[in-house]
C-alpha cells in the first residue's frame, strides 16, 4: 500500500500567495520545436487550482541532460511559450535557474501571474541534491507543490530539498498517480493482468517479482522475452540475451503466471525496409532477430487482456517506432483499449505507443512516468512521495 499525500487543499493558500511549483516539462524538442506537449497539459489542472486560489506561480522543471552546464537547446522557452498559450496569459521565464533574477521576477508576480525559472540541470545543484541549491529555490516560493511524478523517484534537490522548510503538497497530477498505482499494489480487481516489454530483464526484474505477488498473469514480449525464451531452451538465434539472467528467468517461468511469446517477426537487421520472417519463437535462425511478437501470440495476449479486470501495461511488445514491428504492440494496445476494466499504461514508451496509435482517450489512465511508475510498483514509495510526508514544512 502507498501512504497517501498531503493534498492541495491542505496548504494556507490566498490571494497573493506565492507558490513554488515543481512540475515535470520533460517534453520531446526537435530543433527547438515541442513534439508532444502531454506533459505541459497535464500540469494544467494544478496551475489553474492556484490561480482560482489567488496564488502567484514560479514554475521549476528539467529538461534533457544537459548534465549542469547552460545548454540553450535544452532551454525551458518553448515551454514558457506553449504554458502562456494555453493558459492565456503570458510566462515570463528567468534565464538563470535559482538566483537575484529569479528572485526579483518572483516577487514582481501579481496575484494569478505565473512564471518560469530556467532549467534545473543548468545547475549541477540540482542533481547532486546540494543543499545550498535547494535553499536559493525555496526563496522563490512561500509553499512548495510538487507535480513531477516523473521526477519523483529521483532525490534531487528541487524534489526533496523544499518541503524541509516550506509548507508543501502534491498536486493533482502527483496525487492522482499515487491514487491508481497504489490502487494497484493495494486491492487490484481480478483477473489482474500485467504486459511487460522492454530490453534488458534486470530492469525489470523487481517489478517482475512484486508484481507476480498481485496480477493472475504475466505477460512478457520486447527483446527482454528473447532471455526467457533461452531459459525454456529456445533457440532465439541472434536475438538480444542477457545471459546471466537466464536461470533467473527459468526460475520466474516456474511460477506458472508468466506468457512468453509464441512466435515472432525476425529479420537481419532493425531498418524500416528490411524484409521481415515470422518464425517461431523457439526456432529463429542464425543471423535472424527477434523485433516484435507475432500475430499469434498478438492475439494470444489479446484474448487474456479481454478478459481481464484490471490491466497495467509497460513496456512495448516490439520496436513499434518502425513499421515492419509495430504490428504486436499495436494489437496488443488496442486490446487494453478495448478492454472493460481497468487500464493503466505505465508511462514511457507504451504511452508513446497509445498515442502513436490514437487510443490514449481509452486508456483509464496513462502515467506521466515510466520509470517512477515502476520503481513506485516495486518500493510502494518513491522519495518525492516520503519527502512530502515527512517535511518539517508542513
Amino acid at each position: 500500500m502507498v501512504d497517501p499525500v498531503p493534498q492541495l487543499e491542505d496548504l494556507p493558500l490566498k490571494r497573493g500567495t506565492r507558490v513554488l511549483l515543481r512540475a515535470d516539462f520533460n517534453v520531446p524538442l526537435r530543433d527547438g520545436r515541442i513534439e508532444d506537449d502531454l506533459r505541459i497539459t497535464a500540469a494544467l489542472p494544478t496551475i489553474e487550482y492556484l490561480r482560482e486560489c489567488g496564488a502567484e506561480v514560479v514554475c521549476c522543471s528539467h529538461l534533457g541532460r544537459p548534465k549542469g552546464n547552460v545548454d540553450p537547446k535544452y532551454s525551458l522557452a518553448p515551454v514558457a511559450a506553449r504554458l502562456g498559450e494555453l493558459l492565456d496569459c503570458e510566462v515570463a521565464l528567468s534565464p538563470e535557474v535559482a538566483g537575484f533574477k529569479s528572485l526579483n521576477r518572483a516577487q514582481s508576480l501579481e496575484p494569478r501571474g505565473v512564471m518560469m525559472i530556467e532549467n534545473l540541470r543548468f545547475d549541477p545543484g540540482e542533481e547532486a541534491n546540494d543543499p545550498a541549491f535547494s535553499m536559493n529555490l525555496t526563496e522563490l516560493g512561500e509553499v512548495y507543490v510538487d507535480d513531477a511524478f516523473g521526477a519523483a523517484h529521483r532525490a534531487h534537490a528541487s524534489i526533496v530539498g523544499p518541503p524541509l522548510v516550506l509548507p508543501s503538497a502534491a498536486g493533482r497530477l502527483l496525487a492522482r498517480e499515487v491514487e491508481v498505482l497504489g490502487g494497484l499494489l493495494d486491492a487490484p480487481k481480478h483477473p489482474f493482468v500485467a504486459i511487460l516489454g522492454g530490453v534488458k530483464v534486470s530492469d525489470k526484474l523487481g517489478v517482475i517479482d512484486a508484481l507476480l505477488q498481485r496480477c493472475d498473469t504475466l505477460l512478457i514480449g520486447g527483446a527482454m522475452a528473447f532471455t526467457f525464451l533461452k531459459a525454456r531452451g529456445a533457440h532465439v538465434g541472434d536475438s538480444v540475451v542477457q545471459d546471466d539472467q537466464v536461470d533467473h528467468c527459468r526460475a520466474l517461468l516456474d511460477t506458472g503466471r508468466i506468457e512468453i511469446p509464441l512466435d515472432v517477426v525476425a529479420a537481419a537487421d532493425m531498418t524500416p525496409d528490411v524484409r521481415t520472417q515470422h518464425v517461431r519463437a523457439n526456432a529463429i535462425p542464425a543471423g535472424m532477430k527477434g523485433f516484435d511478437i507475432g500475430p499469434e501470440t498478438a492475439a494470444h495476449y489479446a484474448e487474456i487482456v479481454a478478459g481481464a479486470a484490471t490491466v497495467l501495461w509497460n513496456g512495448p511488445m516490439g520496436v513499434f517506432e518502425m513499421a515492419p514491428f509495430a504490428a504486436g504492440t499495436q494489437t496488443v494496445a488496442e486490446a487494453v483499449a478495448e478492454c472493460r476494466g481497468f487500464t493503466v499504461i505505465g508511462g514511457g514508451d507504451s504511452a508513446a505507443a497509445v498515442r502513436q496509435f490514437g487510443l490514449a482517450d481509452r486508456i483509464d489512465h496513462v502515467s506521466t512516468g515510466g520509470g517512477a511508475s515502476l520503481e513506485l510498483l516495486e518500493l510502494g514509495d518513491l522519495p518525492g512521495l516520503e519527502a512530502l510526508r515527512k517535511g518539517t514544512g508542513r
